[in-house]
């Protein structure tokens, strides 16, 4: 057992926010426990995680072993197993590293001590576990959620729960972007079916920004220190074939680097009043800037340690809709990255699906003189047309299956959005209820659940050609 005290500072954390130590491992060491101790308080916080001797420095493809941020003072990585958010295997002889994110450092600075443990007793090897392809032959409209957690990263529950939160919930793909890490996929490879599509994620997780990356089965270094490193993420992302996705870019965690080539923007995370107003809006100026950026939402849901009931605070809120050739992966990334789809509050929220001729949600066209709209389930609330410029229609939504063609002249891009009006009341009871009494969440104000507009779907743009 070796223990190692140091005294870090804001200097350090000005460094670099990632802070190393190293340490030995001698050949036929087959388990590694590391505990981590420091006075943690609102003005210190420090993530946790470790490398193996492959690990070659920002960006690296090799030599991740695992990363729990905050949620974890302690962790172990066997050959055999390993903590959940840490990589079990083989354990190379040579120098390894405790990282630690520096994420708040007191001005007096903190002492952290970090305790380590080998331990050679023979153990199997044991494999990463094999992606498997589940299909679903038959076309439609598919749900699912983009962006939930377990507690492979900062959530208490388990991917057994999350998987039957998903089933709950009635949804046909499932994206767990766990922090900084894949490790969830040791449940969620073999578990995969046609009933249930688990699309592989991972969310790139920094004090700055946070953005997730889909369809890809390698990790990706999360490392970034400065506003260019966004572009160094989106060649990681893309030289593997996924999609980059730029998340919640509102309060609390706003994309404060460069912005990336990046597929798709997470405009709706958790219920809309969790400021989803301001990436909505963030969103349309990227596209009146001449952007085809693909709109998904995701509840960002960290399954509790039990099961909860159906509500506006839990997974697929809101709920993510494309039309597929069929289920798979395949058919859902390919989907994301086209924007053939909508989101919708709800996994039983209201439909919306505009058409210009035989375009759809998108796709491109010249030449519009009428959008085709689609809404179901919206009665009496409000459908709003949008293009670069603004509001270019607003039309009380005539039933509860409604259909209707708009005259437009729209300029680069044309979307929709229902807007609660009639449902507005309750959907605002649903919510405080849902808060048991609790103060509002994220610092909203009574004002905010009387004047802000409630989006309850947002279709996918269809772009002008000029």
């Amino acid at each position: 057992m070796k223990t190692i005290t140091t005294h870090i500072t804001r200097a350090d954390q000005a460094a670099n926010p990632y802070f190393y130590i190293p340490f030995d491992v001698p050949a036929g060491t087959t388990r590694i426990d590391v505990t981590l101790a420091y006075p943690k308080a609102e003005d210190c916080i420090i993530d946790l995680g470790a490398f193996d001797p492959r690990d070659s420095g920002y960006p690296t493809t090799e030599g991740f072993r695992g990363w729990s941020g905050g949620a974890r003072d302690s962790y172990f990585i066997a050959t055999d197993d390993a903590t959940p958010g840490y990589v079990h295997g083989d354990i190379q002889p040579g120098t390894w590293n405790v990282i630690l994110g520096l994420y708040k450092v007191p001005e007096a600075g903190a002492d952290v001590t970090v305790t380590i443990a080998l331990d050679d007793t023979p153990r199997k090897l044991e494999p990463q576990p094999a992606r498997t392809f589940p299909v679903r032959h038959q076309a439609g409209w598919y749900k699912g959620d983009l962006h939930c957690h377990t507690y492979h990263s900062d959530a208490r529950g388990a991917p057994e729960l999350l998987h039957a939160a998903a089933k709950q919930a009635g949804l046909d793909f499932l994206a767990i972007a766990d922090h900084n890490t894949t490790t969830q996929r040791r449940y969620f490879h073999p578990q995969s079916s046609p009933d249930l599509v688990f699309i592989r994620a991972m969310e790139v997780t920094t004090a700055v920004g946070h953005a997730n990356v889909f369809g890809v089965d390698d990790w990706i270094d999360f490392r970034m220190t400065k506003p260019a490193d966004a572009h160094v993420l989106e060649s990681l992302v893309h030289d593997r074939g996924g999609l980059l996705s730029i998340n919640h870019d509102k309060p609390t965690i706003p994309w404060d680097y460069d912005f990336p080539a990046a597929d798709c923007q997470e405009v709706w995370q958790s219920t809309w009043l969790a400021w989803n107003w301001v990436s909505l809006e963030r969103y349309q100026q990227r596209l009146a800037a001449g952007m085809h950026l693909s709109a998904i939402g995701g509840s960002d849901y960290h399954q509790p340690d039990r099961l909860l009931p159906e509500g506006p605070l839990v997974l697929a809120r809101p709920t993510t809709v494309f039309w597929l050739p069929e289920l798979s992966e395949d058919a859902v990334l390919a989907a994301m990255k086209a924007g053939h789809g909508y989101i919708t509050e709800s996994p039983d929220g209201p439909h919306l699906e505009i058409r210009a001729g035989d375009t759809v949600m998108g796709g491109s066209v010249r030449n519009v003189t009428e959008i085709a709209v689609h809404a179901k389930g919206a009665p009496g609330d409000r459908l709003v047309l949008i293009d670069a410029t603004g509001p270019l229609a607003d039309l009380e939504i005539g039933g509860d299956d409604w259909q209707t063609t708009v005259p437009v002249a729209p300029q680069k891009f044309i979307r929709a959005e229902i807007v609660a009006a009639a449902s507005r009341p309750d959907l605002i009871a649903q919510f405080t209820a849902a808060l048991d009494g609790r103060e509002l969440p994220w610092q909203l104000k009574g004002a905010d659940l009387e004047t802000q507009p409630i989006r309850r779907a947002l279709s996918n743009p269809i772009y002008i050609e000029t």
